[in-house]
């Protein structure tokens, strides 16, 4: 009769691609039964949102299958997001898993429209999401999701986030006298707005909470950087000399802060004819790219040029939603799933490096 260690050595095989490391040593076979050859356990994935989920299921009922004297098997497969950051350091955030910071080296180059397609493509996978509009000077969430007239309220002196679309939403476009006015402020009553956001919301049991950082490298993402610990940072350009230039600037800065980044997406990176499927490279091609081989950091995706992306950011109406099938909301899954990858693959090298420091 085949018994329980043999289960697991045989489970062991199954390698997950992202992490390098077999399923069972990362802990993810949970609740194993085996009762005269009825095997039962719960395959547990890092997150609902990686690129590998199906091709891991696949290899673990391969495996199960072929082990002598199983009649029969029950394999639950759920999700848990794993922890990118050191929550012990941050009581104020402590239910937040994973922290994404989308910057850019300049504006103009789609870094709000990719933040909240993104955060709508998580949440589409199963994630708790949350969104952050930290661009005080031009919060763009509310416009873009169609929350114009949403607000935020106040319970037991912590801000309630907006909801829509199943994410969480904080922004400084909700309060309603900012509307048409320009927000005049010097950097340390920027800083404190933001921290205020961050630490002083009820973010609530988030798997992840995407910040949309202003362009640049001024208050606000340093701010951010050294005010809790973060996951990492996912830097947005365009195909062009001129975006990818001024991009790795952003990354330099978080490099010098010691903060991961998480990696480089290229946005309106061709246009493909609607009448011959031809990819045209309107602006160049290969900047993100380039940035991503310089300075060894992960290339998470590129997205077309689509005319219903803007049309939908201009009326609330994200193309993930009103486009769903269309070329750019397919690259925006695909890359949404290669970011959630990066943070599992952070939050393994974290637990190793905090298991290390306490052997």
């Amino acid at each position: 009769m085949v018994g329980i260690d043999q289960v697991l050595t045989k489970l062991a095989t199954v390698i997950d691609p992202d992490l390098k490391k077999d399923i069972v040593s990362m802990g993810m076979i949970k609740d194993l039964e085996l009762n005269e050859g009825n095997l039962k356990f719960t395959l547990e994935l890092t997150t609902p949102a990686c690129p590998f989920n199906d091709q891991i299921e696949q290899d673990v009922r391969r495996a199960v299958g072929e082990l002598d004297g199983i009649k029969n098997s029950d394999i639950k497969v759920t999700a848990k997001v794993m922890e990118g950051r050191t929550l012990d350091a941050d009581e104020a955030m402590a239910s937040v898993k994973n922290i994404i910071g989308v910057a850019s080296g300049k504006g103009g180059v789609g870094k709000s429209t990719v933040s909240l397609n993104l955060a709508l493509a998580l949440a589409q996978s199963g994630a708790k999401v949350g969104l952050l509009d930290a661009d005080i000077y031009g919060p763009s969430i509310p416009l873009m999701l169609g929350m114009q007239k949403a607000f935020m309220e106040v319970d037991n002196n912590k801000l309630q986030p907006a909801e829509m679309n199943g994410i969480k939403v904080v922004s400084f476009g909700f309060f309603a006298e900012q509307e048409h006015q320009a927000a005049i402020y010097r950097g340390p009553i920027i800083s404190g707005i933001l921290k205020q956001f961050l630490v002083d919301t009820n973010w609530s049991n988030l798997d992840y909470l995407i910040v949309d950082l202003p362009p640049g490298t001024g208050d606000i993402p340093l701010t951010l950087a050294q005010t809790i610990p973060i996951t990492g940072i996912l830097v947005v350009t365009t195909p062009q000399d001129v975006a990818s230039n001024v991009a790795t600037k952003a990354i330099g800065m978080f490099n010098k802060l010691n903060v991961p980044i998480i990696g480089v997406i290229e946005n309106m990176s061709y246009f493909i004819c609607p009448k011959c499927s031809d990819k045209h490279y309107i602006f160049g091609e290969g900047g993100a790219r380039r940035i991503s081989e310089k300075f060894n950091v992960p290339f998470i995706g590129e997205i077309p040029l689509n005319s219903g992306i803007m049309e939908g950011s201009d009326k609330g109406k994200p193309v993930i939603l009103s486009h769903p099938m269309s070329p750019s909301a397919e690259a925006i899954r695909a890359s949404a799933k290669n970011v959630a990858a990066q943070c599992s693959i952070l939050a393994a090298k974290l637990k190793e490096e905090m298991q290390g420091a306490t052997a």
